[in-house]
């Protein structure tokens, strides 16, 4: 109890000094609890609407669910002969076919896609009983016919469309117009895909290009029959054609398509776990450093205890209990934080097109219970050292005045231990740039950079002392006698300036680091580009297939030289030498695409392999399988047919872009596979004839205008886009990062506030001697600016050194450009000192303010 009562005397004695260590607790735990509540309430969304959109139990044929047919619009469907024998099995209320796609575009009258900006799809379908599952019409009516359309409420809004409205419908298989009729309002969150509804015969003529076919069916069960029961007799009406389809209750039709998404999810949510785990991180050393100072302040104290009978333990637990305090309160305060950010973050994705309803908030019972135990559990670690130090002051020692005892000793097996920690992931780091394999090489840079982190942590100390002089050299000595007090300052303590800067360091070698990688990724893909790419324009469908329509405007473009169609062959079956089949993606296009991207080959020539039956593999492949020039190879095509194909190339590995790809020609494709099962164009490549490139471009964006998912893009554009697609990226990961780097700034102002109290009658002396209160201030801010550049250094050093070596990897898979972002680099480094300006300005005021005499006599 009196543990307890102490403890919390110096809690409430401490709560100013406390309080930026519990920010940074808040600050991680919300990062955490945050994340989880996010996740944790989109998949609750998603999950509602899969529930409510599913039949009770549906029949789909195999591959339906595939994302790239879905896509091309090349879905499997079944007839509409099946619809009507699966409505008489016992147990079936009602069965109605669906047509579903997601191979489409909807525009209204000025062009513009009404589709979500955010990258959820579009989807197309029939207006059917299920459908009444998830929305209600609530303006207008179903559509009744080839002219007629129905969009949800959501959409409606966005876009500013209402009843009468003419909308052109762009589809795999071509186009056409209708006029809203009806607006349907969802039951439930929608997360922000766009619906459009049909009827059965125009979705199937219009969205399928098959007339009496459809893509599923559902089926509703009568009253006392369960979806099970309902399955087992729907699987048996089927027969052996039951292993041609996927026969699903509703719960197992949402667990499927939430399976589907929550990888995506999943990613989003381990991301910014690590990022949080960072913070933590940055954490613990304003911790460690927080318990630190205070126990060095309350040195007579802890004697005074020790001799009137305090053990070892009692003094290690008074410590401890305060850190389980400080983590208790930012833990608590974290959680209630986490909920509001990730209300912050459905409103700010709400801006980018995915509709969370903040209604729907899902807190689950484990979420506030992990947020406390990572708080609590991470600041009792990080006042563990502290602890034990206290609690191994010796009273009389204490009593004297000589503070908590220094260990020369101790000091040196850090420094050997940092260094050889060092050396072991310098050694890592080396391995992985040499290393042959990208897998080997991964293993080595991951060893390496946990290595190199760890030892400049524990040598650190070590190195303040090496790094703050030459920066005080640089920086401080301009300021005369204030620099060099400063300087001393930061070297008075090497053990807790390191501890600081490590905090920062961490949050700006992973800057650098990823600055490093983004930078070489961009600057290696214009090189490939300039290199490897010869068409002057590249034409793309966002995600969309090319209709034929659109191909043949291409193609009768003035000022083109030639048009390339490139089609990707799904999944076809390889029979190797030796007779083992393999399956492998082949890419058909038109002969000039040898000209359009410029590949090396190790044996043979491209050209050949655009021949009649003829066929390239890349490197990679023909080693496996001892594939050479001159050999024939059995191709079975997912769409049908079997063809005996000539290997005339083998393309180089070392490229960027169609990395690993096989190439045949279209015309040899269409000899084997039925024009109607080809599947459809998704990229197309054009050269303009000599001097009219700026003329052929103007036509391609005039022709192309009224088709929004496709974009003509040229080489120039092609790299900005890269450029844009990198920074957006980069912007993401700094804004994660920023937390941590927020968390290393309250540790320097943290260290500052405290180290100003400690030196408090040395301040009061340094003014009664005649420093001015404006010295006094300068003292402190420069010492922290010099704190700042110590771990903005190391941290800029190191990252920079984890970049190199992932370029060295990544040129392994084509990307040979090591590009270092000098502007970024000095750019941060002078933001550092900027930070520790900003991090100084508080210590400073209240050094500034203090009275003389006061100070003086403080014990």
């Amino acid at each position: 109890m009196t543990v307890l009562k102490t403890s919390m005397r110096n809690f409430v004695a401490h709560k100013g000094r406390m309080a930026l260590s519990a920010i940074a607790v808040l600050l991680s735990v919300a990062f955490v609890t945050g994340t989880l509540v996010f996740t944790d309430t989109a998949n609750a969304t998603f999950d509602r609407i899969f529930q409510a959109t599913a039949a009770d139990v549906s029949v789909a044929p195999k591959d339906a669910d595939d994302e790239e047919l879905r896509r091309s619009g090349a879905l499997p469907t079944l007839p509409a002969a099946e619809v009507a024998r699966l409505a008489k099995v016992e147990g079936v209320r009602s069965a109605h076919g669906d047509v579903n796609t997601e191979a489409v575009t909807v525009v209204d009258r000025d062009n513009d896609d009404i589709g979500p900006s955010s990258g959820a799809p579009t989807i197309a379908t029939n207006w059917d009983e299920n459908e009444r599952r998830a929305v209600e019409i609530t303006s207008g009516h179903a559509p009744r016919g080839p002219t007629e359309m129905m969009v949800d409420a959501d959409t409606a809004d966005a876009k500013d469309l209402k009843l009468g409205d003419e909308l052109r419908v762009i589809t795999a298989h071509g186009e056409f117009r209708a006029k809203i009729s009806g607006i349907a309002t969802f039951q439930v969150t929608n997360p922000g895909t766009t619906l459009v509804y049909f009827d059965d015969a125009t979705a199937q003529r219009e969205l399928l290009a098959a007339p009496g076919r459809f893509t599923g069916v559902g089926m509703t069960a009568e009253a006392g029959v369960s979806h099970e029961e309902l399955k087992r007799k729907v699987l048996a009406a089927l027969g052996p054609a039951a292993a041609d389809y996927d026969v699903r209750t509703q719960d197992e039709a949402a667990e499927a398509n939430q399976k589907e998404l929550s990888g995506e999810l999943d990613i989003l949510k381990y991301v910014m776990l690590g990022f949080a785990g960072v913070a933590v991180l940055v954490g613990i050393f304003l911790i460690v450093n927080t318990f630190s100072m205070l126990v060095a302040q309350r040195t007579r104290e802890i004697g005074l205890m020790r001799a009137i009978g305090s053990s070892r333990r009692q003094i290690n637990r008074s410590v401890l209990t305060e850190a389980l305090l400080l983590g208790v309160v930012g833990s608590v305060l974290g959680i209630f934080g986490g909920i509001g950010l990730a209300v912050g973050l459905m409103k700010l994705m709400a801006g980018a097109g995915l509709k969370l309803d903040t209604s729907e908030l899902t807190v689950k019972t484990a979420t506030p219970v992990i947020g406390l135990v990572i708080g609590v559990v991470v600041t009792v670690i990080a006042a563990y050292i502290p602890a034990r130090r206290a609690g191994r002051i010796s009273p009389m020692a204490a009593l004297r005045e000589v503070g908590t005892p220094a260990s020369a000793k101790a000091g040196r097996v850090r420094a050997v231990l940092g260094l050889l920690l060092t050396a072991a992931g310098a050694a890592g780091l080396v391995a992985a740039a040499r290393a042959d394999k990208a897998a080997d090489g991964g293993l080595a840079l991951a060893g390496g950079i946990l290595f190199t982190l760890v030892g400049f942590i524990v040598v650190g100390p070590l190195l303040a002392g090496l790094v703050v002089r030459v920066l005080s050299a640089v920086v401080l000595r301009v300021f005369g006698p204030v620099g060099r007090m400063a300087e001393r300052n930061a070297l008075r303590n090497p053990r807790r300036t390191g501890a600081t800067g490590a905090a920062l360091m961490i949050g700006l070698a992973l800057v650098a680091c990823l600055s490093v990688v983004g930078s070489s990724l961009v600057a290696s893909a214009d090189e490939q580009l300039d290199r490897s790419v010869g068409a002057d324009y590249i034409i793309e469908s966002d995600n969309r297939p090319i209709t034929p329509q659109v191909e043949q405007r291409i193609k009768a473009v003035p000022g083109l030289d030639h048009v390339t169609v490139n089609k990707g062959l799904e999944d076809a079956e390889i029979t190797v030498p030796g007779g083992r089949k393999v399956t492998k993606e082949l890419t058909a296009a038109d002969p000039t695409y040898a000209r359009d991207l410029r590949l090396e080959t190790v044996a043979g020539d491209l050209d050949d392999a655009y021949g009649d039956r003829s066929m390239s593999v890349n490197e990679g492949f023909a080693k496996d399988h001892r594939i050479k020039v001159g050999d024939r190879l059995t191709v079975d095509f997912a769409q049908g047919g079997t063809a005996e194909l000539t290997v005339r190339a083998i393309t180089s590995d070392d490229t960027l872009f169609d990395k690993g790809a096989m190439y045949l020609s279209l015309e040899t494709a269409r000899a084997f596979i039925k024009a109607g099962d080809l599947p459809p164009t998704e990229v197309m490549f054009a050269a303009a004839k000599d001097g009219e490139e700026d003329a052929a471009y103007a036509a391609l964006k005039q022709v192309l205008d009224p088709f929004p998912q496709v974009d003509v893009r040229n080489q120039a554009d092609y790299k900005e886009l890269l450029e844009d697609q990198m920074g957006q990226l980069l912007n993401m990961v700094y804004g994660l990062l920023a937390l941590a780097i927020i968390v290393a700034v309250l540790g320097v102002v943290n260290t500052l506030a405290l180290s100003v109290v400690e030196r408090t009658r040395e301040i009061g002396l340094m003014r009664a001697i005649g420093l001015s209160r404006r010295q006094m201030r300068r003292m402190i801010r420069l010492e922290s600016v010099v704190i700042a550049l110590f771990g903005a250094l190391l941290g800029l050093g190191l990252g920079m050194a984890w970049g190199t070596t992932a370029q060295r990897l990544l040129a392994l898979e084509g990307l040979k450009v090591l590009e270092i972002p000098w502007p970024t680099i000095a750019g941060v480094f002078i933001g550092s000192a900027v930070v520790g300006l900003l991090a100084a300005l508080v210590p400073a005021f209240r050094a500034g303010r203090m009275n003389v005499l006061r100070a003086i006599a403080t014990d």
